[in-house]
Protein backbone atom coordinates (compact mmCIF):
# COMPACT_ATOMS: atom_id res chain seq x y z
CA UNK A 1 0.00 0.00 0.00
CA UNK A 2 1.14 3.31 -0.69
CA UNK A 3 1.39 5.63 2.68
CA UNK A 4 2.08 9.43 3.59
CA UNK A 5 2.99 10.44 6.63
CA UNK A 6 2.86 14.16 7.52
CA UNK A 7 4.48 14.69 10.82
CA UNK A 8 7.42 12.83 12.20
CA UNK A 9 7.14 12.99 15.93
CA UNK A 10 6.81 10.17 17.91
CA UNK A 11 3.52 8.78 16.76
CA UNK A 12 4.32 9.44 13.35
CA UNK A 13 7.76 7.96 12.97
CA UNK A 14 6.64 5.25 14.77
CA UNK A 15 4.21 4.71 12.55
CA UNK A 16 6.14 4.96 9.01
CA UNK A 17 8.87 2.45 10.90
CA UNK A 18 6.46 -0.39 11.46
CA UNK A 19 4.53 0.05 7.81
CA UNK A 20 8.20 0.56 6.21
CA UNK A 21 8.88 -2.80 7.82
CA UNK A 22 6.01 -4.07 6.55
CA UNK A 23 6.72 -3.59 2.86
CA UNK A 24 4.10 -0.98 2.39
CA UNK A 25 5.55 2.16 -0.11
CA UNK A 26 5.70 4.83 2.61
CA UNK A 27 6.59 8.89 2.27
CA UNK A 28 7.53 10.86 5.28
CA UNK A 29 7.00 14.83 5.38
CA UNK A 30 7.28 17.31 8.09
CA UNK A 31 7.12 20.97 8.72
CA UNK A 32 11.22 21.66 8.18
CA UNK A 33 11.83 19.87 4.64
CA UNK A 34 13.06 16.38 3.45
CA UNK A 35 16.94 17.52 4.59
CA UNK A 36 15.27 16.81 8.09
CA UNK A 37 14.51 14.04 7.84
CA UNK A 38 16.61 11.96 5.38
CA UNK A 39 18.39 10.22 8.01
CA UNK A 40 14.83 8.78 9.41
CA UNK A 41 13.88 8.01 5.78
CA UNK A 42 17.39 6.04 5.36
CA UNK A 43 17.02 4.26 7.90
CA UNK A 44 13.33 3.05 7.55
CA UNK A 45 13.31 2.72 4.20
CA UNK A 46 10.88 5.35 3.51
CA UNK A 47 11.35 8.30 1.36
CA UNK A 48 11.71 11.55 2.90
CA UNK A 49 9.42 14.34 0.89
CA UNK A 50 7.90 17.67 0.66
CA UNK A 51 4.30 17.66 2.46
CA UNK A 52 3.04 18.49 -1.64
CA UNK A 53 4.57 14.99 -2.28
CA UNK A 54 3.43 13.23 0.51
CA UNK A 55 -0.31 13.28 -0.54
CA UNK A 56 0.48 12.62 -4.34
CA UNK A 57 -0.39 9.02 -5.68
CA UNK A 58 -0.55 7.55 -2.01
CA UNK A 59 -3.92 5.63 -0.91
CA UNK A 60 -3.60 6.64 2.61
CA UNK A 61 -2.70 9.88 4.03
CA UNK A 62 -1.54 9.68 7.93
CA UNK A 63 -1.60 13.11 9.54
CA UNK A 64 0.59 13.33 12.78
CA UNK A 65 1.30 16.83 13.98
CA UNK A 66 -0.76 18.63 16.90
CA UNK A 67 -4.10 19.35 16.45
CA UNK A 68 -4.22 23.36 15.98
CA UNK A 69 -2.02 22.40 13.19
CA UNK A 70 -4.50 20.30 10.99
CA UNK A 71 -6.19 23.08 9.13
CA UNK A 72 -2.68 24.32 7.71
CA UNK A 73 -2.86 21.65 5.22
CA UNK A 74 -6.47 22.44 4.40
CA UNK A 75 -5.14 23.21 0.93
CA UNK A 76 -3.29 20.17 0.34
CA UNK A 77 -5.61 17.54 1.57
CA UNK A 78 -8.71 19.30 -0.34
CA UNK A 79 -6.75 18.48 -3.79
CA UNK A 80 -6.63 14.52 -3.26
CA UNK A 81 -9.35 11.90 -4.31
CA UNK A 82 -12.08 11.47 -2.46
CA UNK A 83 -11.16 7.53 -2.05
CA UNK A 84 -7.63 8.44 -0.70
CA UNK A 85 -8.06 7.54 3.01
CA UNK A 86 -7.18 10.21 5.67
CA UNK A 87 -6.40 8.98 9.12
CA UNK A 88 -5.63 12.04 11.71
CA UNK A 89 -3.81 10.98 15.24
CA UNK A 90 -4.17 13.96 17.02
CA UNK A 91 -5.95 15.35 20.28
CA UNK A 92 -7.32 18.38 20.75
CA UNK A 93 -5.62 19.88 24.10
CA UNK A 94 -6.72 23.31 24.56
CA UNK A 95 -4.00 24.47 26.75
CA UNK A 96 -1.27 23.56 23.93
CA UNK A 97 -3.82 24.34 20.70
CA UNK A 98 -5.79 27.43 22.14
CA UNK A 99 -9.54 27.50 22.76
CA UNK A 100 -11.69 26.20 19.40
CA UNK A 101 -15.21 27.43 20.18
CA UNK A 102 -16.86 25.24 18.22
CA UNK A 103 -15.24 22.25 19.91
CA UNK A 104 -15.89 23.85 23.26
CA UNK A 105 -19.45 24.08 22.20
CA UNK A 106 -19.98 20.69 21.41
CA UNK A 107 -19.40 19.77 18.17
CA UNK A 108 -17.07 16.52 18.29
CA UNK A 109 -13.36 17.28 17.34
CA UNK A 110 -13.01 15.05 14.16
CA UNK A 111 -16.30 16.53 12.92
CA UNK A 112 -14.48 19.69 13.41
CA UNK A 113 -10.85 18.94 11.44
CA UNK A 114 -13.16 16.87 9.11
CA UNK A 115 -14.83 19.81 8.15
CA UNK A 116 -11.70 22.01 8.07
CA UNK A 117 -9.94 19.78 5.89
CA UNK A 118 -13.13 19.46 3.79
CA UNK A 119 -12.35 15.72 3.46
CA UNK A 120 -13.74 12.55 5.57
CA UNK A 121 -11.16 11.21 8.13
CA UNK A 122 -10.48 8.23 10.27
CA UNK A 123 -9.67 9.18 13.73
CA UNK A 124 -7.04 6.47 14.94
CA UNK A 125 -3.47 6.04 16.94
CA UNK A 126 -4.82 8.95 19.23
CA UNK A 127 -5.68 7.11 22.34
CA UNK A 128 -2.65 5.35 22.45
CA UNK A 129 1.00 6.68 23.70
CA UNK A 130 4.15 7.18 22.09
CA UNK A 131 6.18 4.50 23.79
CA UNK A 132 2.84 2.14 23.81
CA UNK A 133 2.94 2.22 20.37
CA UNK A 134 6.21 1.68 19.93
CA UNK A 135 6.75 -1.04 22.25
CA UNK A 136 3.86 -3.03 22.97
CA UNK A 137 2.53 -3.93 20.20
CA UNK A 138 1.90 -7.86 19.73
CA UNK A 139 1.03 -10.74 17.37
CA UNK A 140 -2.88 -11.49 16.62
CA UNK A 141 -4.11 -13.80 19.21
CA UNK A 142 -1.97 -12.73 22.15
CA UNK A 143 -3.50 -12.82 25.57
CA UNK A 144 -1.66 -9.42 26.06
CA UNK A 145 -2.25 -7.37 23.33
CA UNK A 146 -3.74 -4.37 23.49
CA UNK A 147 -6.85 -2.17 21.71
CA UNK A 148 -6.90 0.80 20.09
CA UNK A 149 -10.06 2.27 18.84
CA UNK A 150 -10.75 3.67 15.38
CA UNK A 151 -13.70 6.06 14.62
CA UNK A 152 -15.11 7.33 11.10
CA UNK A 153 -18.27 7.58 8.76
CA UNK A 154 -16.43 6.63 5.49
CA UNK A 155 -17.06 2.47 6.27
CA UNK A 156 -14.26 1.87 3.37
CA UNK A 157 -12.07 4.58 4.95
CA UNK A 158 -12.53 3.12 8.34
CA UNK A 159 -11.86 -0.49 7.57
CA UNK A 160 -8.69 0.53 5.63
CA UNK A 161 -7.45 2.17 9.00
CA UNK A 162 -8.42 -0.87 11.63
CA UNK A 163 -6.59 -2.97 8.79
CA UNK A 164 -3.70 -1.00 9.51
CA UNK A 165 -3.72 -0.75 13.42
CA UNK A 166 -3.53 -4.31 13.68
CA UNK A 167 -0.70 -4.45 11.62
CA UNK A 168 0.78 -2.30 14.24
CA UNK A 169 0.42 -4.94 16.91
CA UNK A 170 -3.33 -3.46 18.10
CA UNK A 171 -6.75 -5.10 18.18
CA UNK A 172 -8.82 -2.21 16.00
CA UNK A 173 -12.07 -1.54 17.93
CA UNK A 174 -14.44 0.09 15.97
CA UNK A 175 -15.72 3.07 18.42
CA UNK A 176 -18.18 4.03 15.86
CA UNK A 177 -19.05 7.54 13.89
CA UNK A 178 -16.89 10.83 14.12
CA UNK A 179 -19.60 12.22 15.83
CA UNK A 180 -18.79 9.64 18.59
CA UNK A 181 -15.34 9.89 18.34
CA UNK A 182 -15.10 12.02 21.69
CA UNK A 183 -14.93 8.78 23.43
CA UNK A 184 -11.60 8.24 22.39
CA UNK A 185 -9.84 11.28 22.89
CA UNK A 186 -7.63 13.02 25.31
CA UNK A 187 -8.90 12.51 29.43
CA UNK A 188 -12.23 9.35 28.42
CA UNK A 189 -11.54 5.86 29.71
CA UNK A 190 -9.35 4.41 26.92
CA UNK A 191 -7.25 7.25 26.38
CA UNK A 192 -4.05 5.80 27.35
CA UNK A 193 -5.19 3.13 29.35
CA UNK A 194 -3.84 0.41 27.26
CA UNK A 195 -7.12 -2.05 27.48
CA UNK A 196 -8.03 -4.75 25.59
CA UNK A 197 -10.93 -5.21 23.43
CA UNK A 198 -13.32 -6.16 25.03
CA UNK A 199 -12.40 -4.25 28.03
CA UNK A 200 -12.33 -1.24 25.38
CA UNK A 201 -15.71 -1.47 24.76
CA UNK A 202 -16.79 -1.07 27.77
CA UNK A 203 -14.54 2.02 28.53
CA UNK A 204 -15.63 3.73 25.59
CA UNK A 205 -19.80 3.39 26.92
CA UNK A 206 -18.36 4.98 30.38
CA UNK A 207 -16.72 7.92 28.52
CA UNK A 208 -18.49 10.80 29.81
CA UNK A 209 -17.26 14.57 27.95
CA UNK A 210 -17.24 16.80 31.03
CA UNK A 211 -15.11 14.49 33.22
CA UNK A 212 -12.80 14.02 30.14
CA UNK A 213 -12.18 17.40 30.16
CA UNK A 214 -11.19 17.77 33.97
CA UNK A 215 -9.07 14.82 33.64
CA UNK A 216 -7.20 16.30 31.28
CA UNK A 217 -6.43 19.07 33.14
CA UNK A 218 -5.02 17.04 35.98
CA UNK A 219 -2.94 14.63 33.76
CA UNK A 220 -1.38 17.57 32.24
CA UNK A 221 -0.88 19.05 35.77
CA UNK A 222 0.71 16.42 36.88
CA UNK A 223 2.80 16.02 33.74
CA UNK A 224 4.14 19.31 34.32
CA UNK A 225 4.78 19.02 37.93
CA UNK A 226 6.41 15.55 37.17
CA UNK A 227 8.15 16.89 33.83
CA UNK A 228 7.31 13.31 32.39
CA UNK A 229 9.56 11.56 35.28
CA UNK A 230 7.10 8.52 35.75
CA UNK A 231 7.89 5.05 34.46
CA UNK A 232 5.87 3.76 31.86
CA UNK A 233 4.09 1.53 33.95
CA UNK A 234 3.51 4.48 36.40
CA UNK A 235 2.13 6.32 34.11
CA UNK A 236 -0.44 4.05 32.41
CA UNK A 237 -1.38 3.28 36.64
CA UNK A 238 -1.85 7.03 36.97
CA UNK A 239 -3.86 7.96 33.58
CA UNK A 240 -6.19 4.65 35.06
CA UNK A 241 -6.83 6.27 37.95
CA UNK A 242 -7.59 9.28 36.12
CA UNK A 243 -9.50 8.62 33.69
CA UNK A 244 -11.71 5.54 34.99
CA UNK A 245 -14.65 5.64 37.15
CA UNK A 246 -13.57 4.58 40.46
CA UNK A 247 -14.71 1.25 40.57
CA UNK A 248 -16.32 0.97 37.24
CA UNK A 249 -13.51 -1.08 35.66
CA UNK A 250 -10.76 -3.69 36.66
CA UNK A 251 -8.10 -4.22 34.02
Amino acid sequence: MKIGIIGTGDIGATLARKFASRRHRVKVANSRGPQSISELAHEIGADAVTKEEAVQDVEVIIISIPFAKNPDLAHLIRSVPSDVVVIDTSNYIPQRDGQIAEIDNGKAESVWLSEMLGHSIVKAWNAVGATTLSDYGRQAGALDRIAIPVAGDDENAKSVAMELVEQTGFDAVDSGSLAESWRQQAGTPVFCTEAKAEGMKKLLELADRKRASRNLELILKELGERGGKRSHEESVRFTRSINIPDGQFEF
